[in-house]
């Protein structure tokens, strides 16, 4: 096997939750061009339908399991589809995610506790899903999505919940690597940071100064650049490692 041969996910089956835009989309299209069959979870099943059409036109297999990853039922099911399907499964990207941008002192408790539901509990309800097959099958990666929100305080856009989920994200991960590294499982995360998507203003000139000058590389950075680093994550190339936090920030925690 070459170096560039252990990038490849050929026959193997991979699962994003979160999966049908945004990173998510990214994620399960680099995926898919890596070589694995991707299970896309989401609850918006037009959004889903759309995203394994156009996956197919490229000539990659996707399947799409409608859910919500703050179920119990909808985690189950996701994993019991995924099997049904395609009768395996080695990689879950654990992508969903929520965010409420408030001052902490106008954070209600409602919106508290619906982003810690999306981003950290629903977290460790799928990767203990997925962990659980994953121990028994003796071999598996995981890959959650954190932030570089997780290691530092973003501004002017206070997000207080969401910082402290991140960062419980990563030290989630950190846990079950060490829990399940002798099953043979590995677990990672990547923490991404500015990255342009429909539903981040990271070309908001409000926030050029904070968001795109305090960073090294002196802008954001786009999902096709970050989506292979998941690739790494969850292939034969990253082999050796788990319970690491690769940071894709464009050098903006080096300060």
């Amino acid at each position: 096997m070459t170096s560039l041969d252990r990038f490849l996910l050929t026959g193997r089956v991979a699962v994003v939750t979160g999966g049908t835009r945004g990173l998510g989309a990214g994620f399960a299209r680099a995926l898919a061009e890596a070589g694995a069959r991707v299970v896309i979870g989401g609850r918006d099943e037009a959004a889903g339908a759309e995203m394994v059409a156009t996956l197919a036109d490229d000539g990659l297999t996707a399947e799409f399991v409608a859910g919500d990853v703050t179920e119990d039922a909808d985690v189950a099911r996701l994993l019991a589809r995924t099997l049904e399907v395609f009768g395996r499964v080695d990689v879950l990207v654990n992508n969903a995610g929520a965010c409420v941008h408030a001052p902490a002192l106008e954070v209600t408790d409602a919106d508290w506790q619906h982003v810690i539901d999306v981003n950290l509990t629903a977290v460790w309800r799928v990767a203990r899903t997925f962990g659980r097959h994953f121990v028994a099958q003796g071999a598996g990666s995981i890959v959650n999505i954190g932030s570089m929100s997780g290691m530092i305080v973003n501004r002017p856009q206070w997000q207080p919940a969401y910082n402290a989920s991140k960062a419980a994200v990563h030290h989630l991960t950190r846990s079950l690597a060490a829990e399940w590294g002798p099953a043979g499982v590995r677990v990672n995360a990547l923490a991404p940071g500015y990255i342009k998507t429909d539903m981040s203003p990271v070309d908001d000139p409000q926030f050029r100064r904070q968001w795109i000058e305090d960073a090294p590389l002196q802008r954001y950075g786009t999902v096709e650049e970050l989506a292979p680093a998941v690739v790494f994550l969850a292939s034969d190339a990253s082999s050796f490692v788990s319970g690491s936090v690769l940071v894709a920030d464009g050098g903006y925690t080096a300060f």
